[in-house]
């Protein structure tokens, strides 16, 4: 990353924010996802984004799959930042959740993500970063919500720690999205109740292109 020195006004503040940044090579997983479109769309003004997904994305990855984040981390090599924007998680009432929800939630969102992470450190060029996605049922949980809850805390959790030990001074965060305007008019519900996925997504490149480390990051 580039900084460059000094205050700037009007037009000359607008040429040095265009090269404020270096150009960066930027794998996000999930990029077909509501979320990960708009991150996709936010990134590929100013970076090279190579875009993952288990469906209709140039490159496929099952993140529930340890050989599939292998493989993909093979294909794609040496990247400058990673954003996962990925993973599912059971929504159900407590007492009809089974074994088989939650150990589908937590191999999918929670050690997917982690896994995402703990390859990708060896992926990602020194100075770098990886970001990761919980959601705001982690702080702010309801009826229906106990493995998402679950799975969106422990990777908060999992961050806080991963950024003590990331090598090579690679940047670890998260970001912790509310309800999503797509998702809840998807679900037939007002989506004046949540934040448009566009405007969420500058939460990532916030992450990307800032300096935080180890922090929990919320869409305001």
């Amino acid at each position: 990353m580039r900084y460059e020195d000094g205050p700037r006004h009007g037009k000359e503040a607008a040429t040095v924010y265009s090269s404020y940044f270096s150009r960066m090579r930027i794998l996000v997983i999930g990029a077909t996802g509501t979320i990960g479109k708009e991150v996709v769309a936010a990134l590929g003004k100013r970076h090279d984004v190579i875009s993952a997904s288990r469906h209709k994305a140039h490159e496929r990855v099952d993140i529930a799959d340890l050989a599939s984040v292998r493989a993909l981390f093979d294909r794609v090599g040496r990247v400058d930042a990673i954003v996962s924007a990925a993973g599912n998680a059971a929504w159900k009432a407590l007492n009809q959740l089974t074994d088989e929800d939650f150990t589908f939630s937590v191999t999918n969102k929670l050690l997917g993500q982690v896994s995402v992470a703990r390859y990708g450190l060896t992926h990602v060029n020194d100075s770098g970063s990886i970001t990761l996605t919980s959601g705001v049922l982690a702080q702010q949980p309801m009826r229906g919500s106990a493995a998402v809850s679950l799975v969106n805390a422990g990777l908060e959790g999992f961050v806080r720690a991963a950024a003590l030990e990331a090598p090579r001074g690679i940047r670890v965060n998260i970001v912790s999205p509310p309800w999503v305007s797509e998702t809840l008019k998807a679900m037939g519900q007002d989506p004046s109740g949540g934040m448009p996925a566009k405007d969420v997504a500058k939460a990532y490149v916030q992450a990307v292109e800032g300096t935080e480390r180890g922090k929990v990051i919320s869409p305001r």
